[in-house]
């Protein structure tokens, strides 16, 4: 894989040396656009076709080397089926599968993005050149070794098409994407000894570069508001712990109420003094994937220049089982007002949120909120690594949320809410206890966060099993994935832009 992708856009030309992609379909046709810039590519699929036994069925490709005629050093036939199965292509994963199919070597490819059965939009461009980016991203920052030689550093990609002006129009805002989603998975994807508490805000304050505003408050402030449940979790750490709200006053009444996304931070998770197992804990450096992703949304929306009004908030703390950290037994009292009995210093990600969730909806009054979290491990047994969990306390907002992650592919399925379940989380000793046991354990963590909500809509995601080291897909083979950017994304640009 390349190590850097440099992305143009252009009509469709002659093509004269380096690697092309061409489509065809179940017919092994291609356009005339496509025959154009390979003269002869037509008959020359065909023969390599019948060589090679290529049935040309949806996302089958064909590998022809030094093709005869041909000053192209390589063509890569990608079949998009028959209609019906090309008009329900993902052009997102169609680009991330294409940069897979490049060879490690290459420098330079043009894609033709020309179809035998319909016209190309500039959106379908746009969405493949976004797949293309995500899935040309990885991290080896820390790699002193070199890399193989016959990888190449750069790969300069051209995507030829008939609507080439308005797909570079359409590729920016895909780009400021692209970018969001790639700096939540560098979050994520830091070490521990890099990305403390302190570090992650100094991180967050560089979206000002893209006209963020940013608060952050430090121990001193969020004592003074009475956080005792996001500070209780962070006191074991010689890393203080914070809070970063970062607004973005993109819509056309700047004073409009904002809607609101709130992230999880938690920068390393040791359980603390209920202290996990060895085996896997060096994966707890990406417990703060729900920061992660409102960081990288926050740069996606203000390098797109979003026409919304957004705050994006993240408590950030480290759980260490130091002398000072919180014991089990402890009972804090949060900024609501309300006492929480701690029964396992494990279950921390739902007292930060707690506290962040209070404030944002008691300062700024938001129109909903949304929280992410790499809350419970109950949320993978439940759904796997495919879905994320959907709690919510509103219908709409909650279907809005849906058919945004059928469209961008990170899915959520909804999970229930109710009465019953605060038997479980209701304490001897305080108001709630922080845990309701191992049954339903995803429902009364999101149970417990629906007591500092108010009557805000509001709904919580739990990324478990989505945010790291989930499967790998066609636009992603990094261990932090940044799920949530381009679903919030969409969110966003359907509740303000339609």
């Amino acid at each position: 894989m390349v190590s850097e992708l440099k992305l143009s856009f252009s009509k469709v030309e002659k093509i004269a040396d380096g690697i092309a992609v061409i489509f065809t379909n179940i017919d092994l046709a291609v356009s005339p656009e496509t025959e154009a810039a390979l003269p002869g590519i037509g008959s020359l699929v065909k023969r390599a076709a019948s060589a090679d036994n290529f049935k040309g069925k949806a996302l089958t490709s064909l590998d022809i080397l030094a093709p005869l005629g041909l000053t192209a050093d390589r063509v890569i036939v990608i079949s998009l089926g028959k209609a019906e199965d090309s008009a329900r292509t993902d052009w997102v994963k169609a680009g991330g599968n294409v940069i897979g199919k490049l060879p490690a070597s290459a420098k330079s490819a043009t894609v033709v993005l020309d179809l035998p059965d319909a016209a190309i939009t500039a959106d379908q461009v746009a969405d493949f050149t976004l797949g293309a980016r995500l899935r040309a991203y990885k991290f080896e920052r820390y790699k002193t070794r070199k890399q193989d030689d016959a990888a190449s550093k750069v790969l300069e990609l051209t995507i030829a098409s008939s609507v080439d002006g308005a797909a570079k129009k359409a590729g920016k805002s895909r780009e400021a994407i692209a970018d969001g989603v790639r700096l939540a998975r560098d979050l994520v994807n830091e070490p521990p000894n890099v990305l403390y508490p302190e570090a992650f805000a100094k991180r967050a304050t560089e979206l000002e570069e893209l006209g963020v505003e940013i608060e952050i408050l430090d121990v001193k402030a969020m004592k003074k508001l009475g956080m005792g449940a996001l500070l209780g979790v962070g006191q074991g750490s010689e890393h203080d712990s914070r809070l970063v709200v970062m607004r973005w006053n993109g819509a056309k009444n700047r004073e409009a109420k904002p809607v609101a996304f709130i992230g999880k931070g938690v920068t390393f998770d040791t359980g603390g003094i209920s202290i996990k197992p060895a085996s896997g804990m060096e994966d707890m450096k990406g417990d703060m994937g729900g920061a992660a992703c409102v960081v990288g949304l926050m740069h996606a929306l203000a390098a797109r220049k979003a026409k919304a009004n957004v705050i994006g908030a993240i408590g950030i703390v480290e759980n260490m089982p130091d002398g000072k950290a919180q014991r089990p037994g402890d009972i804090v009292t949060s900024m609501s007002g309300q006492t929480i009995e701690i029964i396992n210093t494990d279950a921390e990600g739902r007292l930060v949120l707690a506290d962040v969730l209070w404030y944002i909806q008691d300062k700024y009054k938001p129109q909903f909120m949304v929280d992410l979290a790499t809350l419970t491990g109950a949320i993978m047994v439940a759904l796997g690594q495919e879905y994320a969990g959907l709690f919510s306390n509103n219908d709409e907002l909650a279907g809005r949320l849906f058919v945004a992650g059928q469209t961008t592919g990170e899915r959520v399925w909804r999970m229930p809410l109710g009465p019953e379940y605060d038997k479980l989380i209701d304490s001897k000793f305080a108001d709630v206890k922080n845990t309701g046991g191992r049954n339903g354990g995803s429902i009364t963590a999101a149970q417990f966060l629906q007591r500092f909500v108010n009557e805000t809509p509001w709904a919580h995601l739990d990324i478990a099993g989505t945010a790291m080291g989930s499967p790998a897909s066609d636009v992603n083979r990094s261990w932090g994935s940044g799920w949530g950017v381009r679903l919030l994304d969409r969110l966003v640009a359907e509740h303000y832009e339609g």
